[in-house]
């Protein structure tokens, strides 16, 4: 059985290719196995036709709690490591089974239609022309400060409704959040910044509740009072998953495709020649850029054997996406960035009843940002050699946190 530790999957090394561990990964087997992963270790699913399997196999399952052992004293499945701490007290579709995970969906699906999104096309086409007109004259700035931050945490940020001043907040509890470490001090960091972030989302729901708008967020509230069994948890929980995951996976696809159209230079110019690759362009940077690279945990809901190796009920099983999107059984040169790629059927938005709800916005966000980006700024060059780039420390996302530009 192929074994790697979590340090191999935070090294700096692996930030800046990790399609190369993880296609290590792979050779040795389908399955691979982190043994310190907490208490318990993990299962890692390496292959693209695996991946499918276990995202939509319904045995493997979102809610720790329900293969969490039973008031004895001891952590729960949930407890393995601090990052899957953090989750326990979420009641939200990311961590919820059908049939909750149907109610909670369909509630907050409204406002992620196409069509919802589309519409919205003409306000992040302003905000990011804003944003390059705060910029332009200097001739350089940190792409991820910057841009790609403020970007999608603007459009989230009015479509829940939440004010301006508030936003920068966001940055900073999501990083604590998201950094995973068992030292005292980042766990204490981690725990600060969900309180935080709970007693902010909790103060908003009491503002839309005595003054509700046309916001997503006074949307929810009225759909839990008009008895659409929308619990007080699952309510904070919907919004703060929202901000999380509106946001985050949009300023890695920004930041982090730019790099690699950076490093490519031919990819670059033939995408400024020819904008109308700006869709088949924001899929392939999706699949070669991996700006999630593990999909979120699941937890075996009992005994399952997936190539003769037996996943125990109540371990935890992360699907690699960077692994599935680099299989060579699915993808013709998997590891050559191509911007004219067809046949491109990434998993990075997952797969299955989870698949990524913010998937539309996501790609139009990126389309309008890579398209102004390239057209207002036809020299943008990297203004630090790129193995100086700084990554953030996290085994689930491939995130930037600086990244100087001149142009």
């Amino acid at each position: 059985m192929t074994q790697i530790t979590l340090g191999d999957l935070l090294l700096r090394a692996d930030k800046r290719n990790p399609a190369a561990l993880h296609a290590q990964l792979r050779q040795q087997g389908p399955l691979c196995y982190v043994n310190d992963f907490g208490g318990t270790g993990a299962w890692v699913v390496t292959t693209y036709e695996d991946a499918i399997a276990i995202l939509k196999d319904p045995r493997f399952i979102r809610d720790s709690h329900k293969v969490a052992p039973s008031e004895d004293g001891q952590h729960s499945i949930g407890d393995v490591a601090s990052l899957l701490k953090l989750r326990t007290w979420r009641r939200d579709m990311g961590t919820a089974d059908p049939p909750d995970h149907t109610r909670l969906r369909h509630l907050a699906s409204k406002a992620f239609t196409p069509h919802m999104i589309e519409r919205l096309r003409p306000r992040i086409q302003h905000i990011t022309d804003e944003l390059l007109d705060a910029v332009q004259q200097q001739g350089q700035m940190d792409l991820i400060n910057d841009f790609a931050f403020p970007l999608p945490i603007t459009v989230i940020g009015e479509l829940l409704g939440i004010p301006v001043e508030d936003r920068k907040q966001f940055r900073a509890w999501t990083d604590a959040m998201l950094a995973i470490s068992e030292e005292s001090q980042q766990v204490a960091a981690n725990v600060s910044a969900v309180r935080s972030f709970v007693s902010y989302i909790k103060t908003l729901l009491s503002e839309k509740r005595a003054h509700p708008g046309s916001d997503l967020t006074s949307g929810l509230v009225q759909a839990e009072e008009n008895g659409d069994a929308l619990d007080e948890s699952e309510l904070i929980s919907t919004i703060f998953l929202l901000i999380v995951a509106g946001h985050v996976t949009t300023v890695n696809l920004i930041g982090i495709g730019m790099l690699a159209l950076l490093e490519h230079p031919e990819q670059m110019s033939l995408l400024q020649q020819d904008p109308s690759l700006i869709p088949s362009a924001i899929e392939e940077l999706l699949r070669y850029t991996a700006p999630v690279t593990l999909a979120a945990p699941r937890w075996a809901r009992e005994d399952v054997v997936v190539h003769d190796k037996l996943i125990r009920k109540g371990q935890t099983v992360f699907v690699s996406l960077v692994a599935a999107n680099t299989d060579p059984q699915q993808f013709h040169d998997p590891e050559l960035l191509d911007i004219t790629r067809h046949e491109n059927q990434h998993l990075a938005f997952g797969k299955g009843i989870h698949y990524c709800l913010g998937a539309p916005l996501a790609r139009l966000e990126g389309q309008i940002a890579f398209g102004t980006l390239l057209q207002r700024l036809p020299h943008l060059r990297l203004a630090v050699d790129p193995e100086q780039v700084t990554w953030a420390h996290s085994p689930i996302l491939r995130n930037l946190t600086s990244l100087p530009v001149t142009f």
